[in-house]
């Protein structure tokens, strides 16, 4: 079976830097399983995958803008050091959550000076180009289970009258806020909110 939309994917993977330094592998490892179509890859690997079939090995150069986006400067910010509230010592490369209005988002240390620091919100592969070799290991049709945690439903107020969103949206039933929000960005223009 060849690997298209809601196929459930199992691979094995080893990701390079462009100067050949291994990033992640599976290697030893599990094989990653994912579910094509659902965007739980990076959209380049994604579109590289359709039409592969078990048995296949092959590379892949997935470019910044399809992997995890261009670096952005303007995701950098210096923040006083006291804002690292029990941290004894901080130091540049460290790695904290900062509750955003958007969910937890992971932030860097990019340097450190007398009383502030450079946090970095990019990804830390933002800006490179991600080199993969594959070999998929099984590729079988999703099931109905499967597909559930990627449902989309808008609860327009309540609980109690969920319903597919019309523009399948990234929102999920999680993610509602008990006002008819459901973290889609096209909520409001598809449902007058």
């Amino acid at each position: 079976m060849k690997i298209a939309e809601k196929t459930v994917v199992q691979m094995h993977y080893t990701l390079k830097a462009d100067e050949g330094a291994v990033i992640d592998s599976s290697e030893g490892r599990e094989p990653l399983q994912y579910i094509q179509g659902m965007h739980m890859i990076v959209p380049g690997l994604e579109k590289a995958m359709v039409g592969h079939d078990v048995g296949d090995k092959f590379d892949v150069v997935v470019i910044p803008a399809e992997g995890y986006g261009e670096y952005d400067e303007r995701m950098t910010q210096e923040v006083p050091l006291n804002v690292f509230q029990g941290v004894d010592k901080v130091e540049a490369g460290m790695a904290f959550y900062a509750q955003t209005p958007g969910g937890p988002m992971q932030i860097r240390i990019k340097s450190v000076g007398e009383k502030t620091a450079v946090i970095d919100a990019n990804h830390e592969l933002a800006g490179k180009n991600l080199n993969f070799a594959i070999e998929v290991v099984s590729v079988r049709e999703a099931t109905e289970d499967d597909l559930k945690p990627f449902e989309h439903h808008c609860c327009c107020g309540g609980h109690d009258g969920d319903h597919e969103c019309e523009c399948g949206g990234h929102g999920n039933k999680e993610n509602c806020d008990g006002n008819g929000g459901c973290g889609c960005e096209h909520h409001a223009e598809h449902h007058g909110k």
